[in-house]
Order: structure tokens, then C-alpha cells, then sequence
């Protein structure tokens, strides 16, 4: 009996591709923030869709947008950037249209949301989950702190205790721009020439302790490390919520000269390996109640009006739900491109390196 090697080789190679393909429709990959995402959502939708969930983390937007480039526009199938960078991921071609049509939940987004300025008529984007950067400090080092970028910026308010900025520079820059009087989402060149000076004044102060993001800020804070801090007004709750021993003493404040409201968003990869997944994935967080578990979950606000009703009441007022004062203060900071990009990174470059 004689073989056809060239039909045994082809064979073999559509057997192989046929169990590539079938590897890939069995699993999800979600590239999304540390500490943002229920295990219990993962499970269900795992079980629901008869699919492995492979999850993996970033820990600034930077970092996401590195792995992107080097690769990853094919590695992953949800990406879950925050509002300012979607604009530079359409830009730059990372990521696809959603197909709506495979949405049926979408509705479900509150209206705020539907027609965001980072993506306009939400072509490329699903919120996920939305919230507040804020000032963090210990109430017995500082019984009557103003509601102030001043406790970070003012050597005079705060001449002894160690304090830490954030190593976002838009946010850092923000703040600055916010304390100096020109509003947190300044994007006026001078405005920014004289925020990267107070920065670099700042970190020549003795008391400065570093750029530290989000979850480690608190953790420094917790620790006495330092006595200011920026950070998530949803990690401080669940912080908050963890050890109220310690956090006790320390309090999460939107400064009355402006500050950041953010939303985090999600994103199918332009070369993504199961963007039939994705859009199954996005459409079940969409859902009422798993958007409401979510937030249950992460202390954010949702931006799920349909998840309302099943919501904790500690996600319906402060600091997860601010105030209408404090709301009125918040603003998105804003998506940078072309000049306007390459002179605040030359800007960030020269505050860090000073």
C-alpha cells in the first residue's frame, strides 16, 4: 500500500490549524489592571461560554501601551485602558470598531457615557468602570487640612511630613496645573511650563518621597511611609474596607481647585485572536447585575444604569459617588496627539530626570 506523503503532510497541517483555532476559541485573553476584576465574574463567564479566561496585568497605561506596540495588538483580546488613551489606541490603529450588533446590553451604558469625547459615539469602547483621583492624608498629622492641592505644592502647608506625587505625569501635571489656577485639564503650553517648574520644585523639596501610583500610595500611607498621597477613591474604600483600624486616620479628598474624574474602558486589540469572545466578554459585563457585582466588587462607581438597583449603598455617596460640588470640580484628563503629545512628554522627561 503506497502513501501520498504531500496529502498525509496536508492532512496533518489542517489537523494542527484545526486545533489552533479550536485553543483560541476556548480561551479569552483579558490584559487589564491589577486588582480589578471579580474571580467569581471570571468563573461565570467561563462556565457560561464553555471558555478559559487568561488573564494578565498592567500596572500604569504606559506599560499597556508599551506591550501593545511590542506585540500584544495580537496577544490579547480585552485591553481595559483608562479615557485619555483611547483616542492615541485609535490613532495608532491598536484597536478595532466594536460590532454593535453583538451588543445587545449596550443600552444598559448611562448617557453620560454613550457619547464619550475620548470616542465619540462609543465606536471603539465599552465602559468598565468609572471613578476619581484624589488626595489621600492622615487626619491626625494634619487635623485641618485645607481641601487643597496645597498640602502637596505648598512647603508652607506642609513643611515636615513625607508626602508622594503620581507617576501618571498627566495626572501629576494636572494637579499642578490645578493648583497654579489654570484647571486640571489644562493643555495651554505656559500652563504647563510653569506646572513642570512647581513639579521640579517640588520633588527638590527633602520631604518628597517619590512618584507612586494608586495601590502602593496607600500602602505607604498605611504604613506611615508617607502622610499625603494620590490615589483611587476606590482603592482607598476597599483599603478602607480591609483595615479600618488603619485607615482610620486617613481620609480620601477632591481638592476644590479641580481634579480628575476618570473612565476605564474596554477595548478589542486590533489583531486580536478571539474577537468573537471579546464581544461575548464585554456584552456579560454589560449585564445589569454583573455590572453591579463588579462594582460590589472593585468599590467603583458603575457605569451601568441598569446595575443601579442591585448597587451597595456605600457606592451611592462619597467618596465613590462624590458629591454634586465635587462633581462640578472633576474634569476627564485630556487625550494628547501629535506636538501637543511630544512636548508634554519632553516636559514629563525633564521633571523626572531633575
Amino acid at each position: 500500500m503506497t502513501i501520498n506523503k504531500t496529502a498525509l503532510a496536508l492532512s496533518v497541517g489542517a489537523a494542527l490549524l484545526a486545533g489552533s483555532v479550536q485553543a483560541q476559541e476556548n480561551k479569552l485573553y483579558l490584559f487589564n489592571w491589577t486588582e480589578y476584576m471579580d474571580p467569581e465574574i471570571i468563573e461565570a463567564f467561563e462556565e457560561k461560554y464553555d471558555v478559559e479566561v487568561v488573564q494578565n496585568y498592567f500596572n500604569s497605561l504606559p506599560e499597556m501601551f508599551a506591550k501593545l506596540n511590542a506585540g500584544g495588538v495580537s496577544q490579547y483580546d480585552i485591553i481595559v485602558p483608562s479615557n485619555y488613551y483611547v483616542p492615541r489606541l485609535i490613532e495608532t490603529g491598536l484597536v478595532q470598531k466594536l460590532d454593535k450588533s453583538k451588543l445587545e446590553n449596550l443600552d444598559n451604558v448611562m448617557a453620560q457615557f454613550q457619547d464619550p469625547a475620548y470616542d465619540p459615539g462609543a465606536e471603539y469602547s465599552a465602559p468598565y468602570q468609572w471613578g476619581t483621583t484624589g488626595i489621600v492624608y492622615n487626619t491626625e498629622t494634619f487635623p485641618e487640612a485645607p481641601k487643597s492641592w496645597s498640602l502637596l505644592f505648598d512647603p508652607e502647608v506642609n513643611p515636615d511630613h513625607p508626602f508622594a506625587l503620581m507617576g501618571d505625569g498627566q495626572v501629576s501635571m494636572g494637579g499642578a496645573c490645578a493648583y497654579l489656577g489654570h484647571g486640571y485639564d489644562c493643555t495651554d503650553m505656559n500652563a504647563w511650563k510653569e506646572a513642570a517648574r512647581l513639579l521640579i520644585d517640588t520633588k527638590g523639596r527633602d520631604t518628597f518621597s517619590g512618584f507612586t501610583d494608586g495601590t502602593p500610595a496607600l500602602q505607604q500611607l498605611a504604613r506611615g511611609v508617607t502622610h499625603v498621597g494620590l490615589s483611587y477613591n476606590g482603592d482607598y474604600l476597599f483599603f478602607k474596607d480591609e483595615d479600618p483600624e488603619t485607615f482610620e486616620t486617613l481620609d480620601f479628598m477632591i481638592p476644590d481647585e479641580g481634579a480628575e474624574m476618570w473612565v476605564d474602558a474596554m477595548l478589542i486589540p486590533s489583531e486580536a485572536p478571539n474577537p468573537d469572545m471579546a464581544h461575548k466578554f464585554i456584552d456579560f459585563i454589560l449585564d445589569a447585575e454583573v455590572g453591579a457585582q463588579l462594582s460590589n466588587y472593585n468599590y467603583y462607581a458603575s457605569p451601568n444604569a441598569a446595575a443601579e438597583p442591585y448597587l451597595d449603598a456605600v457606592l451611592t455617596e462619597p467618596p465613590v459617588q462624590p458629591s454634586e460640588a465635587d462633581m462640578e470640580r472633576l474634569r476627564f484628563t485630556p487625550s494628547l496627539e501629535g506636538d501637543a503629545l511630544q512636548t508634554f512628554q519632553q516636559l514629563w522627561s525633564e521633571v523626572q530626570s531633575r
